[in-house]
């Protein structure tokens, strides 16, 4: 398959990040790989959103500070990116939400419809536009005129940070405005796009309790949307989508992400995190980035039982 004939995948993982490990970066990292190997897919970008300070967990700092450390542990990274939306809501969002969210804003930077795992679209979506010379990808440090995945990122990227507003405090992140008018789309060469959610199999797993996610919900997720699994702890993918039934339903729409050797990251967590700051244990250095840990230490957080 060419690049332009691939299905183009942002990551999106949504979850606590109290606070954000190691563990959460490899499973981005682990995810990218296998999807590339696949030959079908191309990830062009990877969303990190924090969950609602509202939502109630024991032991959860304020959005303020999580959203911070996860900024500072993708600072390096040129695919990677931390979106303030979901904490900045009056209170909880359900994950299904936050898809929803995430794709109507695609749409409006686009142009275009996103496609969904059932009825991929044949919509032009983002590329090389097909009425310009000079290409919009154009990059000073590379003259590739190829919209190779980075780039279609960055033009994303560019779209979004041409509609931010700056909001007290977390300056360094970008947060779209609504009501922002981004004109006549382009015509674009099509390219298709999606985006799929990222999780451990402890958020799979979690689909098999009764009452927990809403029926409706789970349809939307699996069904519409598609899932990419990172398994923990040796975790039995095949046993735990065979306990449910919407799970067994869409299982072509579940990619679990194969890796024949046992990572130590994919035992990291942040509870381990947590336990390791409040007994001054020096193995947090295997399970934070350093500037992460600097921040925690300068804010003083974790450091009691009461988070």
């Amino acid at each position: 398959m060419t690049e332009t004939t691939k299905t183009h995948v942002i990551l999106l993982s949504c979850g606590s990040f109290n606070p954000i490990t190691k563990g959460h970066i490899h499973m981005f990292e682990k995810a990218r790989e296998y999807l590339h190997k696949t030959g079908r897919f191309i990830v062009i970008g990877g969303i990190i959103s924090p969950v609602h300070d509202s939502y109630g967990k024991p032991g959860l700092v304020s959005s303020r500070h999580r959203l911070t450390m996860c900024q500072l542990a993708v600072q390096s990274s040129d695919w990677i990116r931390v979106d303030p939306w979901e904490c900045y809501q009056d209170t909880w969002q359900t994950t299904c939400s936050v898809l929803e969210h995430h794709r109507d804003l695609m749409k409006r930077v686009t142009g275009c419809i996103l496609s969904n795992v059932n009825t991929p679209s044949t919509t032009p979506v983002i590329g090389q536009p097909q009425n310009q010379t000079t290409p919009i990808y154009q990059n000073h440090n590379n003259m590739n005129h190829s919209p190779t995945a980075i780039k279609l990122w960055g033009k994303i990227s560019e779209s979004l940070g041409k509609i931010c507003c700056v909001r007290p405090h977390i300056e360094r992140f970008t947060f779209v405005d609504e009501n922002a008018n981004l004109g006549t789309a382009m015509r674009y060469e099509e390219i298709e796009l999606r985006i799929l959610l990222l999780c451990g199999s402890d958020l799979l797993e979690s689909f098999c309790i009764p009452g927990l996610w809403k029926d409706s919900d789970m349809e939307v997720i699996v069904g519409d949307f598609g899932i990419v699994v990172v398994p923990r702890d040796g975790a039995d993918t095949e046993r735990i989508m065979n306990h449910s039934s919407i799970l067994r339903k869409y299982k072509d729409n579940i990619t679990v992400v194969k890796d024949a050797t046992n990572h130590p990251m994919a035992i990291v967590s942040s509870t381990k995190s947590r336990l390791a700051l409040q007994h001054g244990d020096g193995h947090v250095v295997d399970y934070l980035s350093q500037p992460v840990i600097d921040y925690i230490l300068q804010s003083q957080l974790y450091i009691n039982a009461s988070g």
